[in-house]
């Protein structure tokens, strides 16, 4: 009889585990703001920035009331930057009650499940996206530049206030992000009257880069444009170092953070290296000094542009929900919120913001250079 006891005992509490297992927390009285990004994998550092960043804004809105009394709330998902881990973690999301996404952070990802949000009708905002493809949709808006625009932009501050004429380039040519800022620099750079001297390229999984380097190195190139992410970027230039070649390095913005791939003496490897960015935590903007302390006393280091591209994401959401005037949780009108993005501006930490009605952010670029292993703003 004890036994039999035991028996139900044990099958009962492993019932109302399962049971509570399966009952998610009740968010019901919030705006729930769903995020996908990279935390894990090699792109871990830009999904873990724009959550971070996004969570300080969270905070500061919800103790200052939350949005017409509501409070929000972030469920963040990983993708680990690869479109099919996206699609799930868009579908757990939804199953969660998102009500606006804020992602995909990384180009393929956002691409992936721009059909998805579509269909549903719901206001995405990515962060850091930057294909063209990844705000092709009605319903999705970015913080960051384009590819095309990084590409133009770079190609300009080289050949103008540079004064170079010959480049090197090196781009992944699995990578959405990566060959549409190639393609619209090499093309930008022939146009004013440069030339590109080396043009060499690589897969996603790559990890040996001496043929690329040694090509680059027999070139006559006075710079090497490098259109990737930064954990790429940093093999690049530890390879370069290791056979002699000491060249001048311009990128994009997916090279924020690249000190964070190179350890000790390497990090003096991309002494000099100049990138685009909407963010330079050294500002000395009140906002964004305000922002970088918060952020450091809570996460242990400076933000980059990706952990403010989250920051500011939030709040466009906050202003989009003031905007459509929603005040319920139970009440958000989706086909509301996508219409309140373009007439709506904000002072972020990535600029002074609006939206046309391509959901193109209308906004400055900074470009940045690494001085004494610090960014300071050119």
């Amino acid at each position: 009889m004890k036994k039999t006891f035991r028996l139900f005992t044990v099958a009962l509490v492993i019932f109302m585990l399962a049971t509570l297992a399966g009952c998610g927390a009740d968010y019901s009285d919030k705006f729930v703001i769903g995020g996908i990004g990279p935390t894990t994998g090699t792109a871990a550092s830009y999904g873990q920035s724009v959550r971070d960043g996004a969570q300080i804004a969270i905070d500061e809105i919800n103790a200052a009331g939350g949005v017409n009394g509501v409070e929000l709330v972030l469920l963040f998902e990983d993708d680990e930057a690869l479109g099919d881990k996206a699609k799930s973690a868009y579908e757990t999301l939804m199953d969660n009650g998102m009500q606006v996404l804020i992602g995909a952070v990384t180009s393929d990802a956002s691409i992936a499940i721009n059909s998805l949000t579509a269909a549903d009708g719901i206001l995405q905002i990515t962060p850091s996206a930057s294909a063209i493809e990844a705000a092709a949709n009605p319903n999705t808006f970015r913080v960051c530049f384009t590819d095309p625009l990084q590409g133009v932009s770079m190609a300009n501050y080289a050949y103008n206030t540079l004064g170079y004429r010959k480049a090197a380039v090196i781009h992944n040519y699995d990578d959405n992000y990566s060959t549409g800022m190639y393609e619209a620099f090499i093309e930008e750079f022939q146009r004013l009257g440069g030339t590109i001297s080396e043009d060499v390229s690589f897969a996603k999984d790559a990890t040996d880069f001496n043929a690329q380097i040694t090509k680059i190195a027999a070139s006559d190139a006075e710079f090497l444009f490098m259109p990737i992410y930064a954990e790429k970027a940093a093999q690049i230039v530890i390879t370069a170092n290791e056979k002699g070649v000491d060249i001048p390095l311009l990128g994009g913005d997916g090279l924020d953070g690249i000190l964070n791939y190179l350890t000790g003496d390497n990090a003096k490897l991309v002494e000099g290296l100049i990138f685009l960015t909407p963010f330079i935590s050294t500002d000395t903007d009140p906002a964004i000094q305000s922002f970088t302390q918060k952020y450091t006393e809570k996460y242990g280091k400076a933000p980059d542009q990706f952990a403010a591209d989250g920051y500011d994401a939030v709040y466009l959401v906050k202003l989009a929900l003031e905007q459509a005037g929603i005040t319920s949780p139970d009440a958000v009108d989706n086909a509301a919120l996508v219409a309140a993005m373009t007439q709506i501006e904000l002072d972020g930490l990535t600029g002074h913001m609006t939206f046309d009605e391509n959901g193109e952010p209308m906004k400055d670029a900074k470009v940045a250079k690494i001085i004494d292993g610090v960014y300071v703003a050119q």
